[in-house]
């Protein structure tokens, strides 16, 4: 059955293949959930894989049920070679180690699946001791006021649902834990949810307003944070809501309760266990496009309908052609965090948290960056940087340099960094690295390393990129770091046997492996 599943794939990438290509790769991880798809082509005078082999999902689906029904693999990983002569090879195995061609490049191995990235905002900032800023009585009157006010605008009114009884709202609490904010329960109790039939008026602006099953479904999804792949998680930062130490710094919190959705994978939240500056009951934006950080929105319900009531009363909305829906801009939705692309400005933001310099003159001087407190991220691409002195004050937990000259000296005992990226014009020395407490990622497989046995002091290293040559120096002298829940072979050029012979050097059995060979005849 494997063997049959393959020659459909072969014919795809064959049909795709551009003039004078030589050689093609289709990697693909799979499960019961779906397929991801990476890879290209090479063509005549070139070293490495260009453009975009096809993706023939339905094929690559049949492909992996084959193999889960031989092997028992849940999750598959593979990659499929072919020649213009039309032979073609495929490895399939049990996804430990994976294809990032098209993405990172090299292959990934997950030595401990079951290790999750820190959340800072789950043990590391303070619990907020200031009392709930809602108000049952004035939500309820803001309420009823936003939604006389918008059937006015609408010139016809606008329908509730009906109250949530009293035994819906108590197993909605006993299903999330704990208890909603007094003024939403007050709301509750008018209405479960919004009425959805179209031109109906929503009482949160843009967003649909959950019913209480809702409510604890969607609690239940996102209340915990989502791990990102370690291939897009590694240097991961969770950036710090505006006002700063409002919400805890987290993906996902136990204590965030949905209450009203986008309808896009986003909803806005009350926090029920706000960081040092923050209230219970405040109001936040969690969800798709918040894996960086929530979003800080409001002190409560009561405050966003009173900004909701507001802005009709001021005119400030629009309305569709048809006139069916009222559309309001939303109140303080800021990230919390910008970026600067280009070249380091004069003035820099003091309330920034992310900066991307990119191609600018070398050696880049990072002395602006002191004027800005709350940096986390710093990613130099394309350009170099011969002193890392500015970076001793600053916050910063992800960081990617090239350095031009200088050394990591400045980094020594940094109490903040979490993930270093490293490039080096020169040979470049390690051990200021073992004083940094919480550095849990690393890549220097742009560097040229003094001495890589370093690397087994590190204390908590969990994530680790080298080149081929870097790792075959360090498991030779076997000083692989026994802390690594994942490692990274970056080097685009590796062929799929001399990953899974390093991911076996590493520990790991490959020896399960499928191999199918065959030719493609047109």
């Amino acid at each position: 059955m494997v063997q049959a599943a393959v020659p459909p794939i072969v014919e795809a990438i064959v049909a795709q293949a551009p003039p004078g290509w030589t050689r093609a790769v289709l990697s693909s991880a799979a499960s019961t959930g779906g397929v991801s798809v990476a890879g290209g082509y090479s063509v005549r005078g070139g070293s490495r894989l260009s453009g975009h082999v096809p993706a023939p999902f339905s094929e690559l689906m049949t492909l992996a049920e084959a193999l889960r029904e031989m092997r028992g693999w849940r999750r598959t990983s593979l990659e499929i070679a072919c020649l213009p002569s039309g032979q073609y090879e495929l490895v399939a195995f049990a996804d430990t180690v994976t294809s990032l061609r098209g993405r990172a490049g090299g292959f990934q191995l997950v030595l401990d699946p079951g290790y999750e990235l820190p959340q800072p905002g789950m043990t590391a900032q303070e619990e907020g001791t200031a009392a709930p800023a809602g108000d049952p009585d004035l939500a309820v009157a803001r309420f009823r006021a936003y939604m006389e006010r918008g059937a006015a605008i609408l010139g016809r009114p606008q329908p509730l649902t009906p109250p949530a009884p009293a035994a819906a709202l108590e197993e909605a609490e006993r299903r999330i834990g704990r208890a909603l904010p007094a003024d939403l329960r007050a709301l509750y109790e008018i209405a479960n949810g919004d009425d959805v039939r179209r031109g109906n008026l929503r009482p949160f602006g843009n967003a649909a307003w959950l019913g209480l099953e809702s409510v604890a479904a969607v609690h239940e999804d996102i209340r915990e944070p989502m791990p990102p792949g370690w291939e897009l998680g590694w240097d991961r930062v969770v950036f710090d809501a505006d006002p700063p130490d409002t919400v805890r710094r987290c993906g996902g919190h136990p204590a965030w309760l949905p209450f009203a959705t986008g309808e896009d994978g986003n909803f806005l939240a009350v926090d029920m266990s706000p960081a040092r500056y923050g209230r219970p009951g405040q109001v936040i934006r969690v969800g798709r496009d918040h894996d960086d950080g929530p979003a800080y929105l409001a002190d409560s319900v009561t405050s966003l309908l009173g900004h909701y009531l507001d802005l009709l009363e001021r005119g400030e909305y629009e309305q569709d052609e048809h006139g069916d829906g009222i559309f309001l801009p939303d109140p303080g939705d800021r990230p919390g965090h910008g970026k600067i692309v280009g070249e380091l400005p004069r003035d820099i933001p003091p309330g920034i948290q992310a900066m991307h310099i990119n191609d600018a003159a070398s050696p880049v001087d990072l002395t602006p960056l002191t004027a800005a407190p709350r940096l986390r991220r710093l990613h130099l691409n394309r350009c170099a940087t011969g002193d890392l002195a500015p970076i001793q004050s600053l916050p910063v937990e992800s960081l990617r340099v090239t350095l031009a000259g200088g050394d990591l000296t400045p980094l020594e005992a940094h109490p903040h960094l979490t993930a270093l990226d490293l490039g080096a014009a020169a040979p470049v020395d390690l051990a200021p690295l073992r004083s940094v407490p919480n550095l849990r990622s690393l890549d220097v497989s742009r560097a040229d390393v003094h001495d890589l046995t370093v690397l087994t002091d590190l204390p908590d290293l969990r994530y680790l990129a080298l080149t081929t040559r870097q790792w075959h120096v360090l498991l030779e002298q076997g000083k692989a770091p026994v802390t690594l829940a994942a490692a990274r072979l970056a080097d685009d050029t590796a062929a799929l046997d001399e990953a899974l012979a390093w991911a076996s050097r590493l520990g790991v059995d490959t020896g399960d492996s499928v191999h199918v060979t065959g030719v493609h005849t047109v």
